[in-house]
């Protein structure tokens, strides 16, 4: 009975861990050498099998199949099969599941430093944004997440994300004043559309396309492609072009099953992700050159406004992180 009672007692990482133990045995399915040889493992996201992102991912299981010669698989699942962001991040936290996509900013309440993503008019452009992400401090933010369980892997390309609106266009700051903005579940965001002059509000990503039909909302912030995949400019006929924030996609895998493979095995997988960063960086340069092309013929307004206007607006965002890390970081990457 005193054992039992002392098992109780156990910390949540014991328990983590035994639950993550039985979880790979049944994700990697090579323990059982007689019956199979070959490394099974998951990978969970939430976009629609269009999107580059997916694609990338296709491409990176592809490869790794090739490069293991058959003894490791990657099945990929899109379109929330397997949960939301929150859910897939948790199941990876105990082993149920070995990969997902997620956005850099839900990942700064797990990594705090990740935060840097989503605070407006920290790159310069397009160039400076995969400078940082290929350097030591992009390599960092990705180790970071080790100590909740989550080793990141690599970074796909998310471009920038802008404004658009229903009815109101928005040239100037002040044109946002008193709207409706939906934003991602990120206090970052929240505080970067209120120095703006919105109303920051969080919607999930399924319910938007409604939210904006019925007015609930009053326009939103994301890149080309997906304003275009979602039919959200269906609804908006504005898209203001002021790229306030570079936040990239972090491909994550478990520790746990990171620690469950042999370093041959981390090798192949790692070149496959590598490998399909930049086939994902081909794809996303095109699809943002079409979405753009698209939404335009279906009517839609392209702005594209001063951003110095934009950037002094949220200039003491930067200067309300002095005293915290990331406004060390901060400095760090402009001075890059």
């Amino acid at each position: 009975m005193q054992k039992i009672r002392d098992n109780k007692r156990s910390s949540w990482r014991g328990w983590s861990r035994l639950l993550a133990g039985l979880a790979i045995a049944a994700l990697l399915a090579g323990c059982d050498a007689v019956v199979d040889k070959t490394v099974h493992l998951k990978m969970g996201h939430d976009l629609d099998q269009s999107t580059p992102v997916h694609k990338a991912m296709v491409h990176m299981a592809e490869r790794l199949e090739e490069l293991s010669d058959g003894s490791m698989e990657l099945k990929v699942y899109s379109n929330g099969q397997l949960g939301s962001e929150r859910e897939l991040i948790e199941l990876l936290q105990i082993g149920s599941l070995a990969m997902t996509k997620v956005s850099a900013s839900p990942m700064e309440s797990f990594v705090p430093k990740m935060k840097i993503f989503s605070i407006p008019y920290v790159f310069r452009d397009h160039e400076h944004f995969w400078q940082v992400l290929e350097s030591d401090i992009g390599r960092d933010m990705l180790a970071a997440g080790e100590t909740v369980g989550l080793r990141g892997l690599g970074y796909y390309d998310a471009g920038s994300r802008s404004f658009y609106t229903v009815d109101t266009p928005v040239h100037k700051p002040s044109d946002l004043n008193g709207l409706k903005i939906r934003v991602q579940e990120s206090q970052t965001s929240m505080q970067m559309v209120s120095a703006l002059g919105g109303s920051p509000t969080p919607v999930s990503w399924g319910e938007l396309y409604t939210a904006l039909s019925q007015g609930v909302v009053d326009g939103a912030e994301n890149n080309p492609p997906s304003f275009f995949i979602s039919k959200h400019y269906e609804v908006c006929k504005y898209y203001t072009l002021d790229e306030h924030t570079y936040v990239p996609d972090v491909v994550l895998i478990s520790d746990y099953v990171w620690d469950s493979l042999t370093e041959q095995q981390q090798q192949w997988l790692q070149q496959a992700m590598d490998e399909s960063v930049e086939y994902q960086k081909k794809l996303w340069a095109e699809a943002t050159d079409h979405a753009l092309e698209e939404v335009q013929k279906a009517g839609v307004e392209i702005i594209r406004p001063d951003k110095t206007l934009f950037m002094d607006q949220v200039e003491s965002m930067h200067d309300a992180y002095k005293g915290e890390p990331v406004y060390d970081l901060l400095q760090q990457i402009q001075s890059m």
